[in-house]
């Protein structure tokens, strides 16, 4: 087939020898099956921010590092430069998250390459060589949903260990190939730590997965896996290989409300002395 605008800069590279066939197009991206010498792979095209539909990105990137002073500065001013910088952040991150939850024992496609919005990675297949299906596509009996299930949260403690949440995980995310599910679809996932809505994003991630699971074994419905994971997160005591009960209770102790509104105008006194730190340093 004809060879795509954005994936010549990987043809003249060398990266890709062949572009097979489309693979999908989604709100954010559009993928290919290309050939990379005797391999099989995946280029995703990541569309540009006015043609993608992904809706509040903002909200995903609160809290994101930028490494240089000023790409972050012209990120904050809007500037041509800025947009141009923060469209590269937001498809760098997929990249970046890839390789971090891979070394943390998450299963995710390999990463290859990143070359002006086109991300090449591993096409993740099933047992005769076809691209893996995903998870919405996919019946079990209740037994192996149960299993797949207990994986998928352990995944996502693994991933809140090593700092990330997903933030858009649905069965629509996930591929199964023959081992398994694969964790799909990361150019959103939040920052822990830094992200305010990330309790928010983890736990409607672990419903989402949940509601799914629960159409085949109806006794996962009952389970509140999100919240424990996340009261263990806040309480340091959540590891790689945290053993999870899917049983939490909420805390019936008064919040102390005048201690919150102190650390809020704590936090709001130090943005305020580091933007006057920035502005003095330009």
């Amino acid at each position: 087939m004809k060879i795509p605008k954005r994936i010549l800069p990987l043809v003249n590279d060398g990266l890709v020898d062949e572009v097979i066939r489309p693979l999908m197009s989604g709100k954010e991206a559009d993928v290919y099956v290309v050939r990379c010498g005797a391999e099989i792979r995946c280029a995703k095209i990541y569309k540009d921010a006015h043609n993608r539909s992904f809706k509040q990105a903002v909200l995903y990137q609160e809290g994101r590092k930028v490494r240089n002073s000023r790409r972050a500065r012209a990120m904050q001013k809007h500037s041509k430069f800025g947009r141009h910088e923060q469209e590269d952040a937001w498809q760098h991150a997929e990249v970046d998250a890839l390789f971090k939850l891979a070394d943390a024992g998450v299963r995710v496609p390999r990463p290859y390459a990143c070359v002006e919005g086109v991300l090449l990675m591993e096409l993740i297949c099933d047992s005769e060589g076809r691209e893996a299906p995903r998870l919405n596509d996919v019946s079990m009996d209740a037994e192996q949903a149960v299993e797949d299930h207990a994986l998928m949260m352990r995944y996502v403690t693994r991933m809140l260990c090593a700092g990330l949440v997903h933030g858009d995980l649905s069965e629509f995310n996930v591929l199964v190939d023959e081992y398994g599910p694969v964790i799909i679809d990361l150019p959103q996932a939040v920052d822990a730590a830094a992200n305010n809505n990330a309790e928010r994003f983890l736990l409607r991630d672990v419903n989402k997965i949940t509601a799914y699971y629960g159409l085949y074994a109806p006794e996962l419905l009952d389970t509140r896996y999100g919240s424990e994971i996340w009261a263990l997160y806040e309480a340091g005591d959540l590891h790689p290989e945290t053993e999870l009960s899917g049983c939490f209770e909420d805390s019936t102790e008064i919040a102390d409300v005048d201690a919150v509104l102190r650390e809020i105008e704590a936090a709001m006194a130090e943005e305020q002395e580091r933007q006057q730190r920035i502005r003095e340093a330009q």
